[in-house]
């Protein structure tokens, strides 16, 4: 763990060995020399951490790099006579013992790696040169590198001067290269070419004896520097003459970017570097080719970062030796390079091979067929690349000379960053693009992706490419991510630039088909508007070699141009003091004391409710204590994460760092409160952790009989339903009268006619003419066989929200209804010759006529789901729930299915039991009360995502910033809503469109909900856990620890003066009251009151007042208890305690209600010793909350039904003058569980998992 702290892993010397060189100059010296011949070059020098030690510690420590104690010899052959030494006339002593090495580095193949076009002699001197390298381990773990090679005189001994003739005679003067390697585990490539140069500048003016005492040196500076968290605080320290800076990663999940991300932009054309994107992500063989070794690695790695959040799953190897070209002929995909001069020479010998040219900007791909990347997503990316400044000196030439080098480097490196930003943001939205339908396609209960109907929506052009990307190692990998729900930058992007249609989308689950509005744009042209299906059945209405449209083509043929403008994120620079003698315990021990007080003092002086720097500062303290084996000091700056950014908390190294403890230390630890609940909930998180899940399945029909459990799975996985009622009621209606099993026969052919009859939809090309009579999101469903009818003949359309009659001839349109307006649908005879053909009457409101179709052997069918549709209309209408209408057009289409598959005299008897709402409407009144229809204004669900309805545990409004541009999401108002086991859904108030369809926050039940500042929203859980969700990144970003309990609600105590700050109380289970800093999440205070289970907090006029189940107590904010309400004794006869309370100041008045009575209290603030005034709520036998609105108060509560379908949540709205009832709604089938208010103008209220929906209503 230690050794991913520091920037250093090792520093190694690599040349060729002192015996090599004499014996290859004695050789030149004769009368015939050779050529200089290439030389194996070796490892000369390894220098690795730990370079000092206390000297009375026993056992190592983290802080010391523990594994600096194991070690292996890296054994060269010596020869103890003075031989010829490179730059020096003596002999070097760091070159005649055994090289150190650290046990967990493999240096075998490195000094090919450091020379991979040979180690020669030169006669002249060569400029140095700097390539880069990765190095990666079996388990995927990459090692990085950056090499400069330099070239040191040969000098001769004394001995070697001739003289002859009396006069002296010189040998030729000879050059031999050296090459210094930093290896790092983090790809900082910049930042260490940097470090080297430095370092060259002593290298080329020091002895030879001085030689490996330099590099130690400066290695073990490297090692004093640690790595920056990933975020907005980069780190800076000074290695003379240069000050060099170690950027952080942007998130957790993103690697270091440290080089020109810009260079394949200059070296290929936009067409060729999507050609090797594609290549990458359908796992090709490639090899790079570059006359110019650092390009290689440069070249690679910007590819993959190109292609982020995706990962790249096979050898990486972007620097082959010339030993090492048959590592070409690997059977598995690969990213290779390797020097120009051997492209002919693999060409020749491979295939399958793809040959990228980066010196000339070519891609050749002989053997291998690249795919063509998506159409629409290839055209994004060229209009976005054609908006980048990829040139330094076209942007800097307004700016004037600059004397500073260190300046210069810092100007230059802000543009880089930016243009780094900018192309990233580019290149993510090419994947996202390419990707971004991929959701619809699975399923999270089952962990399961339906690969071929995420194929059939593809344009057929772009097929060839997601065939093979759907089969990739990187592709399986991006599906774990996406079926555990994680937030990472690809879901960031994906939800900031959906587009208003995709933003209502997420809000129903509709059965896909094109609507009106993308029939009209992608068949525009006239002879594309009807369908080869359509076309075939009706007369003269053109020649099928104009209807040439693809079947299954993809629902969006462009993209959108949304705007990308995503700003980078604010730097802040950390720098490092000067470096000590990096040497000396003492001197380095003091090092990393100057390091965390300038730390302290830079936190110090950070404004109040800096959180996102302060955690950051945070974390590098906690490193740095870990460096210097001050583990209790680490253990607390990593615990302070929690209140700051959790996202930071390093918890594989905060384990390791607790399990290398001591006894006392632990000791030390437990005494202290907040290490001894971090090393309670590392304990807790390790055992889930054990338990994650993160398998990935493909849908494959099944292979044996299903009973109804293994049916509702199947079902599930295939993507056709996720709710459970729905699938049973299915379960029913294909096992009409047999044995309760669906054999897999009958389950396939009901599976291939579901997805038949969506495909054929595709087709429904309807003319101009007959699309500018619907509205744009309307969709055909279903479509009869030609049909005559009381208007002549033709097709009858069925869409969500009518009935039309496709006319034969010259295609026309014909409405027949709406299915609100339908008054009666019936079956009857209509006699033609001699037989008597089933006919179906549907009338109308709005129509005198009535609207007959001689439907012949589809009439039944027809009729059960019309009047489905009907039903399920006027429950929408109704209930103002637009899901019902969406539930009705599901149950239609199964009907459907079921019909196709059966094949059966008695088929559509069993198709009539998915008739969910028809039935309803025989069965149950449907008439909903004057009162409650007009004060409804809307319903949504936010269990729509899951396979059962879901209890609302919680409700919170959040207003929006008017200040905000639309593209925005935090500048709207939000409705948070929370479910069980730690879920979090998130709608967009002012469209009611799901805007966050889950953020987890722990497992267990959430009991309270608080906005802060509209940056903030506050959760408290069963868990005893606040945990505070950024309202801009949508992610849970603190945890706040300090309760012992379950967290049951929170007040807000609003700044009294420009000088202080909010304050939030929160109270749990267990009767303690917590004050909250709510800039600095510190506590200010806390206490306990002596209660049965603390439930409620409320604030007025500067007054606690704190609900129990047993009483109700006003507090003083210091905790001393001023007075109490106890249950009255009516009430305490029943068992029942205290549900919620209101509290009206003005009035002087404390409104309670109990859990299981349906009676309020009225107690008069002068006298509680018993209440002044009592209301009884009609039907109710509980109340579960109560807010205020304006002059009202309005009452949820549950009630005793007799039939699961029926109203037994009521809310009543109270006159808080008169204690009246105003109003009497009936809200939800199941109790009413949460109530807020929004802005005083709609109240929310949220039910039971019977019902699980949310209801919106006008405030009067």
């Amino acid at each position: 763990m230690a050794e991913h702290l520091g920037l250093l892993e090792a520093c190694v010397v690599v040349g060729a060995s002192n015996d090599k060189l004499k014996e290859l100059y004695e050789s030149l010296q004769q009368e015939n020399p050779v050529p200089l011949p290439l030389l194996d070059p070796e490892v000369l020098h390894v220098h690795a951490p730990p370079f000092v030690t206390k000297e009375n510690i026993t056992e190592p420590g983290i802080g010391h790099f523990s594994r600096g104690q194991r070690r292996r010899s890296f054994i060269k052959k010596k020869n103890n006579r003075p031989g010829l030494a490179p730059g020096n006339t003596k002999s070097s002593e760091g070159c005649t013992g055994d090289v150190s090495v650290p046990k967990d580095l493999d240096l075998v193949a490195l000094p090919q790696l450091c020379f991979p076009g040979g180690l020669q002699v030169s006669k002249e001197p060569k400029d140095d040169h700097f390539h880069f390298l990765v190095f990666t381990d079996v388990f995927g773990n990459q090692t990085h590198g950056v090499v400069v090679q330099y070239y040191r005189l040969i000098q001769v001994f004394q001995e070697g001067v001739q003289h002859q003739n009396g006069h002296v005679h010189k040998h030729p003067q000879f050059y031999a290269p050296y090459g210094v390697c930093i290896i790092s585990k983090h790809p900082y490539y910049t930042a260490l070419k940097d470090c080297l140069s430095c370092l060259l500048g002593q290298l080329k003016t020091c002895r030879m004896a001085d030689l490996d005492e330099r590099v130690k040196e400066f290695s073990a500076k490297l090692a004093l520097v640690p790595i920056p968290p990933p975020g907005i605080l980069h780190v800076m320290f000074a290695l003379r003459p240069l000050t060099i800076v170690l950027p952080s990663r942007e998130d957790k999940d993103r690697p270091v970017v440290d080089l020109d991300l810009h260079l394949p932009f200059l070296c290929f054309t936009p067409r060729v570097l999507l050609q090797i994107i594609t290549s990458i992500l359908t796992e090709q063989r490639l090899v790079f080719f570059s006359s110019n070794w650092a390009r290689l690695t440069l070249m690679a790695e910007c590819f993959m970062l190109y292609i982020h959040p995706l990962r790249w799953q096979h050898p990486l190897v972007p620097t082959l030796s010339r030993q090492m070209l048959d590592f070409l002929m690997a059977p598995t995909a690969f990213l290779m390079g390797c020097h120009l001069s051997h492209y002919k020479e693999v060409a020749k010998e491979t295939d399958d091979l793809i040959l990228i040219s980066v010196d000339e900007g070519t891609i050749s791909s002989d053997h291998v067929d690249i795919p063509e990347p998506p159409r629409a997503a290839a055209e994004c990316f060229k209009r976005r690349q054609n908006g980048l400044h990829l040139h330094y000196d076209v942007e800097a030439v307004h700016q004037g000379a600059c004397m500073d080098i260190n300046d210069l480097r810092m100007r230059r490196r802000r543009w880089q960053e930016n243009l780094n930003w900018e192309i990233q943001k580019v290149t993510l939205e090419f994947i996202v693009n390419i990707l971004r339908d991929v959701s619809d396609h699975l399923n999270y209960e089952h962990r399961v992706f339906n690969t071929e109907e995420f194929l059939k929506t593809r344009e057929p052009v772009d097929q060839p490419f997601y065939k093979k990307v759907l089969e990739s190692h990187i592709f399986h990998s991006f599906l774990k991510d996406r079926l555990s729900r994680k937030t990472d930058a690809f879901t960031r992007m994906e939800l900031s630039t959906r587009t208003e249609a995709q933003k209502m989308k997420a809000g129903i689950e509709n059965p896909r088909r094109p609507t009106m509005q993308e029939m009209a744009r992608k068949y525009s042209c006239p002879e594309n508007r009807l369908s080869k299906r359509l076309g075939a059945s009706l007369p003269n209405l053109g020649e099928e070699k104009h209807l040439s449209i693809p079947r299954h083509a993809s629902l969006t043929k462009a993209i959108p141009d949304v705007s990308l403008d995503i700003p980078a994120k604010q730097i802040k620079i950390f720098k490092l003091p000067d470096f000590p003698p990096p040497l000396v315990y003492q001197y380095v021990h003091h090092y990393y004391g100057e390091v965390t007080h300038q730390l302290g003092k830079a936190m110090a002086s950070l404004p109040t409710g800096d959180s996102s720097l302060l955690a950051r500062y945070y974390y590098l303290r906690g490193l740095v204590n870990t460096l210097n084996s001050k583990r209790l000091e680490a253990l607390s700056d990593f615990q302070n994460l929690y209140k700051t950014d959790i996202e930071l908390f390093p918890g594989e190294l905060v384990r390791t760092l607790v399990d290398s403890m001591q006894k006392e230390e632990k000791a030390q630890a437990e005494r202290r409160p907040e290490l001894k609940r971090l090393l309670c909930k590392l304990k807790s998180d390790e055992k889930s952790e054990l338990g994650a899940d993160d398998h990935v399945k493909k849908f494959q029909l099944p292979k044996s009989s299903m009973h109804l459990e293994e049916f509702v799975t199947c079902i599930q996985e295939s993507g056709i339903v996720r709710d459970m009622a729905t699938i049973h009621r299915l379960f029913e209606a294909l096992t009409d009268g047999q044995q309760k099993v669906v054999d897999p026969e009958l389950f396939r052919v009901f599976y291939t006619f579901w997805r038949e009859t969506e495909a054929e939809a595709q087709d429904v090309h309807l003319p101009s003419e007959v699309i500018e009579h619907l509205d744009n999101n309307e969709c055909v469903y279903k479509l009869s066989s030609s049909v005559k009818t009381n208007h002549g003949v033709g097709k009858i359309a069925m869409t969500q929200k009518r009935l039309f009659l496709l006319t034969e001839g010259r295609p026309g349109y014909v409405e027949i209804t709406k299915f609100r307006d339908i008054e009666e649908v019936k079956i009857s005879a209509a006699s033609f010759l001699l037989l008597r053909i089933p006919s179906l009457k549907i009338k109308s409101s709005l129509r005198k006529e009535v609207f007959e179709a001689n439907l012949k052997s589809e009439c039944d069918l027809w009729s059960l789901m019309i009047k489905e549709m009907w039903a399920g209309r006027r429950m929408t209408d109704d209930h103002k729930d637009p899901q019902h209408m969406q539930q009705a057009l599901t149950n239609v289409l199964l009907m459907d299915a079921v019909v196709g598959c059966l094949q059966s005299p008695k088929a559509t008897i069993a198709a009539s039991k998915l008739a969910y709402y028809d039935k309803m409407k025989k069965e149950v009144p449907m008439m909903v009360p004057k009162t409650t229809v007009e004060a409804l204004k809307h319903r949504i669900n936010p269990s729509l995502c899951m396979t059962t309805p879901q209890t609302v545990d919680v409700l919170l409004y959040t207003p929006g910033q008017l200040l905000l541009s639309d593209s925005d999401l935090n500048g709207t108002p939000k409705l948070w809503c929370a479910l069980r086991h730690g879920m979090v859904v998130v709608f967009d108030a002012a469209s009611w469109s799901m805007q966050q369809n889950c953020i987890q926050v722990g497992t267990k039940q959430l009991n309270c909900m608080l906005g802060l500042d509209q940056e903030q929203v506050w959760i408290g859980s069963q868990d005893s856990v606040i945990y505070i969700i950024n309202t801009r990144s949508m992610s849970c970003h603190k945890q706040l620890t300090d309760h012992r309990a379950e967290v049951m609600d929170f007040a807000l105590e609003e700044k009294s003066s420009k000088y202080s700050h909010t304050q939030v109380y929160s109270c749990s289970a267990d009767g303690f009251v917590i004050v909250w800093d709510a800039l600095t999440l510190k506590v200010k205070k806390q206490f306990h009151l002596d209660c049965e289970g603390l439930k409620f907090l409320k604030l007025y006029n500067g007054t606690l007042w704190c609900g129990a189940r047993d009483c109700i107590m006003e507090v003083r904010k210091s905790g001393a208890l001023h007075r109490k309400l106890s249950l009255p004794e009516a009430v305490m006869s029943t068992n029942a305690t205290f549900s919620s309370f209101l509290l009206l100041v003005e009035k002087g008045e404390i409104w309670t209600s109990f859990s299981d009575s349906g009676e309020l209290c009225v107690w008069a603030l002068t006298d509680v010793t018993a209440p002044s005034n009592r209301i009884i709520l009609p039907e109710c036998t509980g109340v579960t909350c109560m807010i205020r609105v304006k002059d009202q108060i309005w009452v949820g509560c549950h009630g005793s039904s007799p039939m699961p379908s029926s109203v037994s949540g009521k809310i009543f709205v109270l006159d808080s003058e008169s204690c009246s009832v105003r109003k009497e709604l009936q809200a939800h089938t199941d109790s009413v569980q949460a109530l807020c208010s929004a802005e005083d103008r709609y109240v929310f209220s949220g039910s039971a998992k019977h019902d699980g929906k949310i209801a919106i209503w006008k405030v009067e």
